[in-house]
């Protein structure tokens, strides 16, 4: 069974996967921005298919809302929010970032690092317009929902 425009949304199970949506892609969901992934978005919302957040996404939402930040905090909140559980995500971002880039120097954006292993722990695919997370699907377990 295929829904959201004929792209598969279930797992190797056939249960109905959850996909996370990353903040880029709600940032330009909110502005009423046409990209390829914000189609994406609107498909599986029409499709009624699982949606989900990080801890992480959630809070950089609401961090740089502009403007009723509480009526997006109830509209995040209906969605599964899946979070960072242990120490052993950050130890897993770490490694991800190395991974990424050799081991290279500080990292400037640790957050999408974080998000990307509570994808892999959870084994949920990511829909996002960010080319780092394109460079660590290639060198790492992180699912893409494209």
């Amino acid at each position: 069974m295929e829904r959201g425009g004929g792209r598969e949304i279930f797992d190797a199970d056939g249960r109905e996967a959850a996909v996370v949506v990353d903040t880029g892609v709600w940032s330009d969901f909110f502005a009423h921005a046409h990209t390829p992934q914000v189609d994406r978005l609107h498909e599986l919302i029409d499709a009624g298919a699982p949606i989900a957040v990080t801890d992480i996404v959630l809070y950089e939402l609401l961090a740089g809302a502009r403007e009723d930040a509480p009526a997006l905090e109830r509209a995040l909140r209906a969605f599964i929010v899946l979070r960072l559980e242990s120490i052993d995500d950050f130890v897993l971002a770490a490694s991800l970032r190395r991974a990424a880039w050799g081991g290279r120097g500080a990292t400037s954006d640790a957050l999408r690092y974080l998000v990307a292993a509570v994808c892999i722990r959870t084994g949920t695919p990511i829909l996002h317009a960010d080319a780092e997370l394109d460079r660590l699907a290639g060198c790492s377990a992180l699912r893409v929902f494209e």
